[in-house]
């Protein structure tokens, strides 16, 4: 029979198969001969006490043959005959599984992304970080896969009532990622897998009968009645289908004054916006897991923290052990960084977003220089780019970032040095509070010093502070029907993922795009299917 066991191990024994399934024929009272095998079905850690602990849920198979669980199977139609098709603006997450689920049901997608493919973003990458060049259209935000394909690949989210989150762990398993993200608490891929897993989707995806287009930014559309007609591209290319999903990002700021110029219906949205701290990731090791040195069966502590400070939320994000601070600006002149950890978390330092929550009257407050009312549905975007553009001047051009050290930060003062760090176009010692409006200045002083009484030894000047922390979703909602989830303008028109303001993070926005296609397919009549 098969028995669902929870198990309670230390770090050294949840690692060697041997004592689980000594551990689990105890429980079940059988011999361990009697223990086929086990599925493992969640797997956490318990960092509360000095005595750390794995928390393990199993599937055991006692007296009887054990089998693997397997992966679910997906059945992708030939699509190259459909006589239905729907373009979709965008190859990040929320395009790419829209694409994935569109085959599925049997409808050609047809991807448009403004640019370039995974392998060729690279070199850009490189522009970027070594010389500081930057290309608008392909950078940590803008290519195949998106903003998440060279950002970490997390995959944990709280958006279960979305859609089916175990659905798509599985189809990054299909594609070629790890196991563990199905049973792990907080999956996690890494930027060095993330890119042949992208390749094997889109490879899928044209072998079937769809397409993917690089290179083609969308820079206008032709409507007809209530009914996108055509979206064009910047070579003017003109796309025509039965369905358009626009599925462009959080960065994708051109798109939002398009629709703006355009009087297509958007509302402006509240984020969120600060810095990234970065320390030794043997400091936060040594603090979440009471040691002094990390045990070889442990994985790079992370943390999570969120405060109120002056009536202001403010919150870890993105926290990244074992990681990299990186430069995921998108023009010239323009400041943002990110961070992202390759699948071992091997790097000497941690880094996480830290940030305040910025409401309207907040960002009006900021940009009243500019001639726009306070309902301006580009008042966030602009908020946003504002701080941007002080960070990079600050920093002194070619995308190196203004930095503080932590203490330094907090008691304003310019830091006389800078120690090691994993920003690769080099830092530069500022005062952060020039660059950050003071609400969110005070706010992050506030609550660095908090945190350093929640985690003895986090508030150190061995941690540095980076500016700036400002794509953390996007500035700008685009509205849609609850039910439909099409445009309210437009009945074939249906704005998607973290660019439309309807997600955050790779797993919510895949959901987002399954989602409308499900949606789109009882819509448009049935198709023939191979």
């Amino acid at each position: 029979m098969q028995q669902k066991i929870t198990l309670r191990l230390l770090p050294q024994e949840a690692t060697n198969e041997s004592f689980i399934l000594s551990a689990v024929s105890q429980h079940a009272n059988v011999k361990t001969t009697a223990v086929s095998g086990y599925n493992i079905l969640k797997k956490s850690i318990d960092a509360r006490s000095k005595v750390i602990y794995y928390n393990i849920t199993l599937n055991a198979f006692v007296n009887e043959p054990f089998h693997h669980s397997g992966i679910h199977e997906f059945h992708f139609k030939d699509v190259q005959k459909s006589d239905k098709k729907v373009i979709i603006i965008g190859a990040g997450p929320a395009g790419l599984f829209a694409a994935l689920k569109l085959i599925e049901i049997g409808i050609k997608p047809i991807i448009l992304e403004r640019g370039k493919d995974v392998k060729s973003r690279r070199r850009d990458l490189a522009a970027l970080n070594k010389q500081g060049i930057i290309n608008p259209d392909s950078n940590y935000c803008f290519g195949e896969g998106g903003a998440g394909t060279y950002s970490d690949g997390k995959l944990y989210t709280r958006s279960n009532k979305r859609g089916d989150i175990n659905r798509i762990l599985q189809l990054f398993v299909r594609f070629g990622a790890p196991e563990n993200i199905l049973y792990d608490a907080h999956p996690h891929i890494g930027t060095n897998k993330l890119p042949q897993i992208i390749t094997a989707m889109r490879e899928l995806i044209i072998s079937c009968g769809g397409e993917v287009h690089f290179n083609k930014k969308v820079v206008d559309f032709t409507t007809n009645n209530h009914n996108i007609k055509e979206a064009i591209t910047a070579d003017d290319t003109r796309f025509n289908g039965d369905a358009f999903i626009l599925a462009t990002g959080h960065s994708a700021r051109d798109i939002f004054e398009l629709l703006h110029k355009k009087n297509i219906l958007i509302e402006a949205k509240p984020f969120a916006l600060g810095v990234r701290v970065e320390h030794p990731q043997a400091l936060i090791d040594s603090i979440q897991y009471h040691c002094k040195v990390r045990s070889e069966f442990l994985p790079p502590a992370s943390y999570s923290l969120v405060d109120q400070v002056n009536a202001k939320g403010v919150f870890s994000f993105c926290m990244c052990p074992g990681g990299i601070i990186a430069p995921a600006s998108t023009s010239a002149e323009e400041l943002v960084v990110n961070g992202w950890s390759p699948s071992k978390r091997n790097n000497p330092f941690a880094n996480s977003g830290m940030v305040v929550q910025v409401n309207q009257e907040d960002a009006y407050n900021n940009i009243r220089h500019l001639p726009i009312d306070a309902g301006h549905p580009l008042l966030f975007l602009y908020f946003q780019q504002m701080v941007e553009q002080k960070a990079f001047q600050l920093g002194g051009g070619n995308f190196r970032a203004p930095a503080q050290r932590l203490v330094d930060f907090c008691t304003n003062k310019i830091s006389a040095s800078l120690p090691e760090n994993s920003y690769l176009p080099g830092l530069e010692p500022a005062n952060l509070n020039s660059v950050l409006p003071n609400f969110i200045y005070k706010a992050l002083a506030g609550g660095f010093q908090s945190f350093g009484k929640k985690m003895k030894g986090y508030y150190t000047n061995e941690a540095i502070v980076v500016a700036t922390e400002s794509r953390t979703s996007s500035p700008v909602r685009i509205p849609r029907n609850s039910e439909t989830l099409e445009h309210p303008q437009f009945e074939n028109f249906y704005p998607c993922g973290e660019g439309a303001g309807y997600a955050g993070g790779i797993v919510s926005a895949a959901m987002d795009g399954e989602r409308i296609a499900s949606v789109i397919s009882n819509k448009i009549s049935s198709i023939r299917t191979c």
